[in-house]
């Protein structure tokens, strides 16, 4: 089975995946875990949410209902709750506490770019503020605005609207699941080829909304390089950009709406770059004695090529981890795994380069290990949480020279602001450019008797690591409201200022996700 085989996954509230996927932690974790210091805590009561409906008046319900019909517009407990936060550690914690107070006074679900864009002239004079939505799968609270709010659910615009395969574009609905992209292209040879981890769940408008990267991306580009076109619904009007792939007319707009996280308006659909589906596929892994030569060898690929489609490489400990395997875990044969990956032909000149700079190949084997198990691995996280750790991740990027230093920072703070509870700290590249690569860091340790504080104070410490060793604050998870003040900080005040005049003009009333992405003026 590809990625292009896989179904959308109908996504539980406060647990991660299809549950008929979920995973049991085998003996090694749990062994782990002991060592960690972690001890299976008492079963928590069950927690139901308070039933009652939501605060919005008879006039701002009839107006929702005279958009989309009241078939569409949901105000019982079970469907606001189910819209409530994304899919964070911090999150689920508190859905597992019951804590209701970033649920959604009601949940609308448009079926066309016209009704998104009614119910967004509409709002403000309803006093109604608006969340996006469509897999739900943000990682860093972008689903969690600062007032009262209603969620725009998107999943019912979920088509193919065209395919152009002369220019080799598609356009798809916001709401298109990820897995579901895949078969629709599929049906008529194509491929995306954006694969993020979340790709179960996620969509094509919370690719746009959050820049997202996928485990393809050295072979097919992030998702903001793959989109040439999209339209965009404001509470001020529509906006529609792409005339063309490129274009010397003025400042690139597309890029001021890629990544703006519902703060200008609701992205319908867009224009993505397709590519012929391949007839093969190859997997195999890569041992290196140490990080830092992989690293060489991973820098020297990523800047002279030739580059495969699949380019990661893990450091010693998520090495000797094997999160890949959950059946397993650990049981590496030491130093450090890169895992490379061809859409199309083998090419023996990538493995020539990896030999050259002292890399001994493993075979298939690890490689299609690496490819299963990639979407078995987030599964992990809820066993984990009910056994009583604390596992999350955090991502960054840098320039080449400044990895090793922005590798250790981060671990070095998240290693101290955790150190009552001592914890394991796993790091790996998976997203290369010439100029630099991302980090991307798992957390475990055991939970302290407030694990959302703690995990609050671990991760303010890793970001104060990130921005002074030069880092970025967010490679693909965006913004949200948790990196909300770190942004601001990275891109100063007077980009702030831009960006807030940008809101203004279009959101004039400040009804698009209000305290996500930008600080409120």
């Amino acid at each position: 089975m590809t990625e292009s085989d896989l179904p959308v996954a109908q996504l539980t509230p406060g647990r991660w995946g299809d549950p008929s996927h979920a995973v049991d932690l085998p003996a090694a974790a749990l062994d782990a875990l002991k060592r960690l210091g972690i001890q299976h805590p008492a079963e928590p009561a069950a927690v139901t949410p308070a039933s009652e409906g939501g605060e919005l008046s008879a006039v701002q319900l009839a107006f929702l209902t005279s958009v989309v019909g009241s078939q569409y517009v949901l105000s019982d407990v079970d469907s606001r709750w189910a819209h409530t936060r994304g899919y964070s550690t911090t999150d689920l914690l508190r859905f597992r506490a019951g804590d209701t107070s970033d649920m959604p006074d009601a949940v609308v679900y448009p079926a066309s770019h016209d009704e998104v864009q009614a119910l967004l002239t509409g709002a403000a004079e309803h006093d109604l503020a608006v969340v996006p939505y469509s897999g739900g799968t943000s990682v860093v609270g972008g689903l969690a605005a600062s007032r009262r709010f209603v969620t725009v659910d998107l999943r019912r615009l979920d088509r193919l609207i065209d395919l152009d395969e002369i220019s080799r574009t598609a356009t798809l609905q916001a709401g298109v699941r990820g897995p579901a992209a895949e078969a629709l292209l599929a049906e008529r040879g194509y491929t995306l080829g954006h694969f993020p981890q979340s790709y179960e769940g996620a969509s094509i408008g919370g690719y746009a909304a959050a820049r997202s990267s996928g485990q393809s991306s050295a072979g097919y580009g992030r998702f903001d390089q793959m989109v040439v076109g999209l339209t965009l619904a404001t509470p001020r009007g529509t906006i529609e950009l792409g005339r063309a792939p490129m274009s010397a007319a003025g400042p690139d707009l597309r890029q001021l709406v890629l990544g703006s996280e519902g703060a200008f308006g609701i992205i319908t659909s867009v224009v993505v770059r397709i590519r012929p589906r391949p007839t093969e596929r190859h997997f195999e892994g890569w041992q290196f004695e140490n990080f830092d030569a992989a690293l060489t060898a991973v820098r020297r690929l990523a800047q002279d090529g030739p580059l495969p489609t699949v380019l990661r490489l893990s450091d010693e400990v998520e090495t000797a981890v094997n999160l890949a395997d959950p059946d397993v875990l650990g049981g590496s044969a030491g130093g450090v795994q890169a895992i490379i990956g061809f859409d199309g032909p083998y090419d023996q000149a990538t493995a020539d380069v990896l030999t050259a700079a002292g890399g001994t190949n493993l075979g298939a084997g690890p490689g299609e290990t690496w490819r299963v198990g990639r979407y078995r691995a987030p599964y992990l996280r809820d066993p984990l949480l009910d056994e009583g750790a604390l596992v999350e991740t955090l991502e960054t990027a840098t320039f080449w020279s400044r990895i090793p230093a922005l590798k250790a920072a981060v671990t070095e703070a998240l290693v101290g602001a955790l150190s009552a509870t001592p914890p394991l700290v796993l790091c790996h590249i998976s997203h290369v450019y010439e100029t630099g690569a991302s980090l991307y860091f798992t957390v475990v340790c055991a939970q302290a008797d407030d694990p959302v504080a703690q995990w609050r104070s671990a991760k303010a410490a890793a970001n104060q690591a990130i921005a002074d060793a030069g880092g970025t604050i967010s490679h693909h998870h965006g913004v949200g409201a948790d990196h909300r003040a770190a942004y601001a900080t990275e891109i100063g005040p007077l980009a702030v200022d831009a960006l807030q005049a940008v809101k203004k003009l279009l959101d004039p009333n400040n009804i698009m996700n209000p305290g996500i992405l930008l600080p409120e003026s």
